[in-house]
């Protein structure tokens, strides 16, 4: 039995108390796993961004809101886990100023400057163990196996989830597993429980198994 770390979900980066930058984001993708990994008898733990989605109740469960947040607690969470599923879609921007009250209209245009935020997958990257493995999500919209190759080299990933943005808020995906030979390991289709359920027997062959195999 492994001990699983998944992110899902979005994260929010607010603009003033009311306001935040936010994506499409559903849960729905994290759920799918959570449940296809108790399936197979592992244990896992979920960070997730806000979602409006129920998690398996065999699931251990952290709440967070920004993608700062998501990266301190999976930091605190990831030493004690054997692998990571990053299927959340942490938002990639925060604004340089947080205003302390509503931004009022003032029919003028608003300028914003923002900042990129910390890469939650890739910082864990940099410091899994010999025995840890990681597992990426790339949501492309061109060049797609190009940029997702990429992503999995940039975050020491083992394997690469690529899929499209009709995935985000949907109830079903469409997805290639990537190897770090850029070879194509499996192509799944169809609802996002059949999607995890296909994803889950990759990992519990390719990465846990012969982990467990030495």
């Amino acid at each position: 039995m492994a001990r699983i770390l998944i992110t899902s979900g979005p994260t929010r980066q607010y603009l003033d108390p009311v306001r935040y930058l936010t994506n499409a984001s559903s849960g729905r993708m994290g759920q799918a796993l959570a449940a296809a990994l108790l399936e197979l008898g592992h244990e896992v733990v979920i960070v997730s961004g806000p979602v409006t989605v129920d998690y398996p109740a065999g699931a251990q469960r952290w709440d967070v809101v920004s993608t700062e947040e998501m990266l301190e607690t999976c930091q605190r969470l990831f030493p004690a886990c054997d692998g990571l599923i990053g299927v959340a879609a942490p938002a990639d921007y925060r604004p340089v100023v947080v205003e302390t009250h509503k931004i009022a209209k003032t029919g003028e245009p608003l300028l914003l400057r923002l900042i990129e935020t910390p890469d939650v997958v890739a910082t864990l990257g940099r410091h899994k163990q010999p025995h840890q493995w990681l597992v990426g999500f790339a949501l492309e919209t061109q060049d797609a196996r190009f940029r997702a190759l990429a992503k999995l080299e940039k975050k020491s990933c083992d394997l690469m989830v690529l899929n499209g943005p009709q995935a985000m808020d949907s109830s079903e995906n469409q997805v290639e597993l990537l190897d770090r030979q850029g070879q194509v390991v499996a192509s799944i289709g169809g609802s996002k429980l059949l999607v995890a359920r296909g994803i889950a027997g990759v990992i519990q062959q390719r990465l846990i198994e012969r982990q467990a195999a030495g």
